[in-house]
């Protein structure tokens, strides 16, 4: 039983953390920044808005990311079919390699939105927004992926042999 209690805990702390970082990727991209260009236009005000608003977001995504990976790994030595990080020798392992190479991509993008794009330099004025919102769409995708991918490596490690 307390072996159960910890792999419920592991597992809901893991979809919390995606919830987190997909989500809010999700709603930005989707409600929040569309909402705020309709109310406020593309002038400056919708910049501050969204600045603060990425800035605000973009520390819980870091603690996401951390949590995320904490947990991913000990939820990934559960499956008796892992056979290792990045390893395509069955087909549990070669999804799960697909699925973390994606979010080493995600882990990129988000950086360098905020690390790069986020201060001053680098692209200027509408072609920075233009690249960051590109970006966020572009992560949006790749953390729909991601969510599939953990679909099938669910529905993999709950039936059927290894590699079925």
């Amino acid at each position: 039983m307390p072996k159960q209690i910890v792999f419920a805990l592991v597992t809901f702390l893991h979809d919390l953390f995606t919830v987190v970082w997909v989500g809010g990727m999700f709603s930005l991209a989707l409600v929040v920044l569309p909402s705020a260009r309709k109310v406020l236009g593309m002038g400056p005000e919708t910049k501050k808005l969204m600045d603060a608003i990425q800035e605000r977001l973009s520390k819980l995504v870091y603690v996401s990311i951390v949590g995320l990976l904490a947990t991913g790994v000990l939820l990934s030595r559960r499956s008796p079919a892992f056979q290792g990080l990045f390893q395509f020798g069955n087909t549990y392992s070669a999804v799960l390699a697909i699925k973390h190479v994606l979010t080493l991509v995600m882990i990129g993008v988000a950086l360098y939105r905020s690390l790069v794009l986020g201060r001053r330099g680098g692209p200027s004025g509408q072609a920075r927004e233009k690249l960051k919102v590109g970006l966020l769409l572009a992560n949006v995708v790749l953390g729909v992926a991601v969510l599939l991918l953990s679909g099938f490596n669910a529905a993999l490690s709950a039936g059927g042999p290894p590699g079925a």
